[in-house]
């Protein structure tokens, strides 16, 4: 059985990318960090292990780490300023890629794992998905929804 590709891109499609298989999930983080880079609320990101990603050149994409320790490598385009890809390096772990939902042009229909970051929202979410409040409980949540989709792969 062949994995489902998926195709993204940038705003302008300066950057385009591929994508092979199920993320390993997917959240929407209200985080004043993802608000920035977002230009949004919060962002709605799926999280796929890296060698999934086929990019095939990163030179019109503008890394930065927001915070410290600079484990998150965030990605604009160098043309239109919107997101396009995350990098996401922990020690110990696989290499993993944050793609936001907007980039991809069949977005993910996999149900969101629930919120994290959710006591920096800029206005409340009626949805039913948990939702999770304060830093240690939202990096912890987002570190559980990691390992389960690490080791369901």
């Amino acid at each position: 059985m062949t994995a489902k590709i998926i195709k993204g891109q940038c705003q302008c499609g300066k950057n385009q990318f591929t994508v092979s298989g199920s993320a390993l999930f997917r959240c929407l983080c209200h985080c004043t960090i993802c608000q920035q880079f977002n230009q949004a609320p919060f962002a709605d990101v799926s999280v796929y292990r890296s060698d999934a990603l086929d990019l095939t050149d990163c030179q019109h994409v503008d890394f930065k780490a927001y915070a410290s320790p600079e484990i998150l490598q965030r990605g604009r385009c160098s043309e239109c300023q919107n997101p396009v890809i995350e990098f996401l390096t922990v020690p110990l772990l696989p290499k993993l890629v944050v793609l936001p939902n907007n980039t991809l042009i069949e977005p993910t229909t996999e149900n969101a794992c629930g919120h994290i970051f959710y006591h920096r929202r800029v206005d409340d979410i009626d949805d039913q998905l948990p939702k999770h409040s304060g830093y240690l409980t939202s990096q912890t949540v987002f570190s559980a929804y990691m390992l389960k989709g690490l080791l369901r792969k």
